[in-house]
C-alpha cells in the first residue's frame, strides 16, 4: 500500500497561490500545484521552493505566508513601495526599512545615500529608500525568518509628514 503522503507535492494536497491567495489542488503524483487563474507552480522538494512555471519567479513559505524571492532590484523595491501604500491606507507611517541581508549587495546601487560630510551621519546610517532610513538584517544564522523573508517595516500610527513613497523607481 502506498502512503497517500507521497502522492502529494512537499507542502501537501493544497496550498494558498502566492499571487491571489485562493486554494489551489496539487496534482497526485506530481511536484505541480495548479491555479485556475495564474497556471501551474511546481514544488522543488530539495530547496523548499514553489516556482511559477510561466514567469519563472521562485517562492518560498515562512509561516504559512508565501515570500517571493528577488533576483532584480526592481522586484524588492516594488513590493516595498507596495507595503508602504498598505500601511498608508491603513492609517500608519513607516519610520524605517528593513531589508534581509541577502539583497543587500543587489539593492546597494538602488539606495539614496546622503554625504556623510554633509550630514554629519557615518556612512552607513546615511542609506535611504523612499526618504526612509535602511538597515539590512541580522544573518539569517541568527534569525532563520530573513532566508525567506525580504523585508520589514516599522511603523507607527499616523500619516507621513511628506508623503514620500511617490517616488517609485526614480
Amino acid at each position: 500500500m502506498m502512503n497517500p503522503g507521497l502522492q502529494y507535492p512537499i507542502f501537501g494536497p493544497e496550498i494558498q497561490c502566492p499571487h491571489c491567495r485562493q486554494t489551489i489542488p496539487a496534482l497526485t503524483l506530481t511536484d505541480t500545484y495548479l491555479c485556475p487563474r495564474h497556471g501551474a507552480f511546481e514544488a522543488n522538494p530539495k530547496n523548499g521552493e514553489l516556482i511559477h512555471l510561466q514567469s519563472g519567479r521562485h517562492w518560498r513559505r515562512w509561516n504559512n505566508e508565501w515570500y517571493r524571492q528577488h533576483t532584480h532590484p526592481d522586484g524588492i523595491r516594488f513590493e516595498i513601495h507596495e507595503a508602504l501604500d498598505k500601511l498608508y491606507t491603513q492609517g500608519y507611517r513607516a519610520t524605517r526599512v528593513i531589508i534581509a541581508r541577502r539583497y543587500q549587495e543587489l539593492m546597494s546601487g538602488y539606495l539614496e545615500r546622503s554625504t556623510p560630510w554633509r550630514s554629519g551621519q557615518p556612512e552607513a546610517a546615511s542609506a535611504r529608500l523612499y526618504g526612509l532610513p535602511v538597515e539590512f538584517s541580522p544573518d539569517s544564522s541568527e534569525d532563520p525568518s530573513w532566508e525567506v523573508i525580504n523585508f520589514d517595516l516599522e511603523k507607527e500610527p499616523g500619516v507621513p509628514v511628506r508623503y514620500p513613497y511617490f517616488r517609485l523607481f526614480e
